[in-house]
């Protein structure tokens, strides 16, 4: 087995395609989601009936206490975690910053923000050879693994008229990135991130533009929108030992834009 790896938000999109991709290549995997069940449930079943490992746990990963939960189920369920992707997220619909809400700021960095530091957290308890770390006893713990962080191509281009406020969360997803991957790079973990760009997935109804990616793939070098597959091919090739040498590093999957 290739290790445990946790993919939140993996109902949908780049993380349903993640986590059916890490189980074909050896990964027990947790799916983790928190509002469509039937999505998620779909995405276990796949992998099940492949030959995978796989759970499946509900949590908010804006919640501190939602997030330990989830944790310590993977440990309890399915052992040492190896591989964690913060791909939880959302957006929201196309306003300029004089139209946003509090209410709408916050939310769009509780999740994007604060739950994938919250998550990287507890994985580098789990994670980290450091001495004198997280007392995490279970057999295995502390042998390093590997962290990938979803930032969004929104990070360098702004999202102005849009959703500056996506932009400027992924942007310090990229912050966070570069900044963790050299606190934790002496302790065997290390930690990357995938920039997608216009990528055919339901987030995009979600800020209530479902033809978004249609509507941009001229606008594209390579003259299409990509998949979620193509994204996860990139988060798990960082994942894997095949980028061994590669920490700090934010890989566009981005068509060239």
């Amino acid at each position: 087995m290739a290790g445990v790896a946790l993919i939140t938000g993996s109902g949908r999109g780049i993380g349903a395609a993640t986590a059916i991709l890490a189980a074909k290549r050896g990964y027990a995997v947790c799916v983790n989601y928190l509002k469509n069940a039937e999505r998620a449930e779909a995405v276990v079943a796949e992998i099940r009936a492949g030959g995978g490992k796989a759970i499946l746990v509900k949590a908010d990963t804006a919640n501190e206490n939602e997030v330990v939960r989830l944790f310590e189920r993977v440990d309890a369920e399915l052992g040492p975690l190896t591989a964690l992707v913060n791909n939880a997220g959302v957006v929201d619909v196309p306003a300029r910053l004089d139209e946003m809400s509090f209410e709408r700021l916050s939310r769009m960095f509780a999740i994007n923000v604060l739950g994938s530091m919250l998550c990287a957290r507890e994985a580098v308890r789990r994670m980290s050879m450091r001495h004198g770390g997280w007392p995490w006893s279970a057999a295995g713990g502390h042998q390093g693994g590997a962290i990938v962080n979803l930032s969004s191509a929104a990070a360098r281009l702004g999202a102005a008229g849009q959703y500056i406020d996506y932009a400027a969360a992924k942007g310090a997803i990229d912050s966070f990135t570069l900044g963790l991957a050299r606190e934790v790079a002496g302790e065997g973990i290390r930690v990357n991130a995938v920039r997608p760009g216009i990528i055919e997935t339901a987030i995009h109804a979600s800020g209530g533009q479902p033809d978004r990616a249609a509507q941009m793939a001229p606008q594209v070098p390579l003259r299409r929108a990509g998949s979620a597959a193509e994204a996860a091919q990139a988060i798990l090739w960082l994942l894997s030992e095949a980028s061994s040498y590669t920490t700090g590093a934010v890989i566009d999957v981005t068509g060239g834009r």
